[in-house]
């Protein structure tokens, strides 16, 4: 059965269970040179109305571990330049055949329109404020992982959360599968409806990390935000860097982790960046075994047999 991935909001625990679990497996198919199921009749519109290098690179190779076709837009090259709507686009690529579309957009709700016009499979890249599924799957893998489970843990998500569509997207999985969830940044960069979310708020950078055994930092969305949200970069970084000084108020063993781009100097320093605790580079590395499990999920793939969420530590 064919389905979308809009969000995690709305997925049921199994559901998440269920990618964590395939992503995984694909991972050890691939690292063991094992067969993965091929989708070599497929088609996917890669449809990228932002930039990005790290989530379009990685559905690319995940597309290409599964024998599947892409086709790229991107919003410069494509009829929408022209005056085009994003329904007539996406009604055009459906009668030019493709399979299913991968879309980023600006807009909040863009994947949402996408999918009630495609009739196939589509997966959100990233979607204005909203969500960005594939990245919080691909945190928690990881997370998985080093730490074995995710029930029990202190999560702070630390940061531009107002802007940031995969604090958000994080917040729902963590919490769904047991997490203690924290927002930490100025007040002027938590969003005003924080209450909704699933997670506390914090202002204090060395309270919202005590005994964290995750950090989540998120880059400064400059280009999303309104003039006087910060008074300067460099008051923001002497309040809520994570780096060598302030990670001691964290679990002695916490996890340090960023969905990129990072701003060194700014979110994180050289020791949070590159030290033993940091698992940036695994996130970058497990978005493409999670985007290969996404493909297969929302075409209804049966050609794998689904492994149990890990439960050591690697």
């Amino acid at each position: 059965m064919e389905r979308n991935l809009i969000g995690i909001r709305h997925l049921e625990r199994d559901d998440i269970e269920d990618l964590i679990a395939l992503s995984a497996d694909f991972k050890l198919r691939v690292l063991e040179d094992r067969p993965l199921p091929v989708l070599s009749k497929k088609v996917v519109g890669m449809l990228f109305f932002e930039n990005s290098t790290r989530t379009r690179v990685s559905f690319e190779q995940a597309a290409h571990y599964l024998g599947l076709k892409t086709a790229n837009f991107t919003a410069g090259s494509s009829s929408m330049s022209k005056g085009e709507t994003l329904k007539d686009t996406i009604l055009t690529l459906r009668y030019e055949r493709l399979n299913a579309l991968v879309i980023r957009h600006r807009l909040s709700g863009a994947p949402s329109l996408a999918a009630r016009h495609f009739g196939g499979p589509v997966v959100n890249a990233g979607d204005g404020q909203h969500e960005h599924p594939t990245q919080a799957l691909g945190d928690a893998l990881t997370i998985l992982e080093r730490k074995g489970s995710i029930e029990g843990l202190r999560v702070a998500i630390v940061g531009d959360v107002e802007h940031s569509r995969v604090a958000r997207s994080n917040a729902w999985l963590l919490s769904k599968l047991g997490a203690e969830v924290r927002f930490v940044g100025p007040r002027t960069l938590i969003p005003p409806h924080a209450m909704m979310l699933p997670g506390k708020v914090f202002y204090d950078l060395a309270t919202g990390i005590e005994g964290a055994d995750v950090i989540i930092t998120l880059r400064l969305q400059k280009e999303r935000m309104a003039e006087g949200l910060l008074s300067s970069i460099g008051e923001y970084a002497a309040m809520y860097q994570v780096n060598r000084e302030t990670m001691r108020f964290a679990s002695p063993s916490v996890l340090v982790m960023h969905p990129g781009p990072l701003n060194r100097g700014v979110e994180v320093d050289d020791v949070a960046a590159d030290g033993e605790r940091s698992a940036i580079t695994s996130q970058i590395e497990n978005g493409i075994f999670v985007r290969m499990a996404a493909f297969a999920w929302t075409f209804g793939e049966d050609a794998t047999a689904k492994a149990k969420p890990l439960s050591k530590k690697a």
